[in-house]
């Protein structure tokens, strides 16, 4: 039985999955974590996302073993990757410092100056790149490096992305893909390529053509994986590897969006995108205006506190997740007037490195079960914000108000409280994936699409994955309603956040 194997190296730990090539059933899975790192100074040592790889595969490996699935099955890989790290290389192929993650907000600074060295400011950004820069973005971090590191940055001979890391340590090349590029705000979606004019902003002494990847295509091969990197995953040498992609790009192939759609993503941090056939631009900097892993374009806005926030509230009020869920649903629609602004980590939309949460509307008569529910209300809401800026920058069919689907993903999916909250606040039916991993499945569906030649979204298809299950709203969205109405709930919000 020909086998794929997906790969999802997050922010939190390593994850794949062996699926059947023909139905998408999965055959085998693993994982293991990676180190903690948290804002302010969010790193990690690549070598620890191999190792926890490396231990992942074969977890998965002796799972399928059991289905009497070989090694010698499996006859493609592909690695999704959280977005925007920076991975710095010397001459020799070393890693030279550990990577700053997507969520390192010390280079908030570095955002400010670099949007004010461009003429136009951020809209000129926007125009060149698809995006404004913000503290997540790879081109902010390569700044902060040149001003705080200069002998760590001289020694520069590459610069990739986590994902790209991952695929040169399987293969021996350097090599990356359009999805994941956009995210580093110096290749640019509409263009196709790379603008190392943007890059000279940081320092233009660099041989920057020299020092970055190649962009591959959807269906382009990374290459064969090398000998030594299948020995230590017990994996067949030479076997294709796929191009990859970045995590919030597979989780699309993961779900089969299509244009018309909108996710809405709760995981550690929270974004909301959609697959679009133009590329969006928003030079407000709430867009990130990237490419998707098929061909087209994934405009997405992303927030630093989604399940990060209500897991710190289950900490506070000293539950675990099913007991936060059951606090949350049993509390009114709009908690009573008690609103949570979740910015716990900072936040990048708005763009508040140095913020904090808040909790208001506080009275003596305060519940757990109101501060539950309004810690879920919170972080939806402001993910529905992102929806409302996706809207606004033209990304065509992505409302919330639309006819197409409005899915659920990520690990909060599997939260009760999650799922009504968003099903309430928009007044729609909520499909939860059936994918408990989309990026990981996405992974899978690249894989596969790159082996037999195909489109990505026929693979999906054919694996069904675009279905899940539904959640009703119970709800109505009369702004003269009263507190407990959507419209009023979203307005309390606004309100409390400024």
């Amino acid at each position: 039985m020909p086998v794929v194997a997906g790969v999802d190296s997050s922010t939190q730990s390593a994850k794949v999955e062996l699926r059947d090539l023909d139905s998408g059933r999965v055959v085998g899975a693993g994982r293991a974590a990676h180190p903690p790192a948290t804002p302010p100074r969010s790193e990690q040592d690549p070598a620890s996302w191999w190792h926890a790889l490396v231990i992942a595969m074969h977890e998965a490996l002796d799972a399928a073993a059991a289905a009497g699935i070989r090694p010698a099955d499996v006859v493609a890989v592909s690695v999704a990757g959280q977005q925007h790290g920076l991975v710095v290389l010397d001459a020799t192929g070393v890693v030279i410092r550990p990577a700053k993650l997507w969520n390192d907000t010390e280079s908030a600074p570095d955002a400010g100056w670099l949007i004010g060295q461009l003429d136009g400011g951020a809209a000129a950004w926007a125009a060149a790149c698809g995006s404004v820069p913000v503290a997540s973005f790879t081109i902010t971090k390569l700044s902060w490096l040149h001003r705080s590191e200069p002998a760590a940055f001289a020694r520069i001979a590459r610069v990739l992305l986590p994902h790209d890391w991952l695929t040169h340590r399987l293969t021996g090349d350097h090599t990356t893909d359009r999805g994941d590029a956009s995210g580093t705000g110096y290749w640019s979606p509409i263009e196709g390529r790379y603008r190392i004019d943007l890059l000279d902003i940081v320092d233009a002494e660099t041989d920057w053509a020299a020092a970055l990847p190649r962009v591959l295509g959807p269906l382009d091969a990374a290459g064969p994986m090398r000998p030594d990197a299948a020995d230590e995953l017990g994996l067949p040498a030479g076997l294709l590897v796929a191009a990859g992609t970045g995590d919030n790009m597979a989780s699309a192939l993961g779900v089969g969006l299509r244009p018309g759609d909108l996710a809405v993503s709760v995981g550690t941090s929270g974004t909301v995108f959609a697959v679009t056939d133009e590329p969006a631009t928003d030079a407000t900097g709430a867009v990130a205006g990237f490419a998707d892993a098929t061909g087209r374009f994934l405009p997405l806005v992303c927030t630093l506190n989604a399940a990060l926030a209500t897991e710190a509230v289950g900490r506070l009020l000293g539950v675990d997740h099913a007991g936060l869920d059951a606090l949350a649903l049993s509390a009114p629609a709009g908690s009573d007037g008690v609103v949570f602004v979740p910015y716990l980590a900072g936040e990048r939309t708005p763009n508040r490195p140095d913020a904090t949460g808040t909790i208001t509307g506080l009275r003596t008569d305060v519940t757990r079960p109101q501060i539950a529910r309004a810690a879920f209300e919170g972080v939806v809401c402001g993910l529905l914000d992102g929806a409302d800026a996706l809207t606004a920058a033209g990304a065509t069919g992505a409302s919330h108000a639309t006819d197409g689907r409005l899915l659920l993903v990520g690990g909060g999916s599997r939260s009760a409280a999650y799922r009504q909250v968003l099903a309430d606040l928009t007044g729609r039916v909520v499909t939860v994936a059936d994918a408990p991993e989309p990026a990981t499945a996405g992974a899978g569906v690249q894989a596969a699409a790159v082996h037999q030649g195909v489109d990505p979204i026929t693979i999906a298809d054919a694996w069904g994955l675009a279905t899940g299950h539904l959640v009703e709203p119970t709800l109505v969205t009369d702004a003269d309603a009263d507190a407990g109405d959507a419209a009023a709930i979203r307005a309390a919000y606004t309100a409390a956040r400024g």
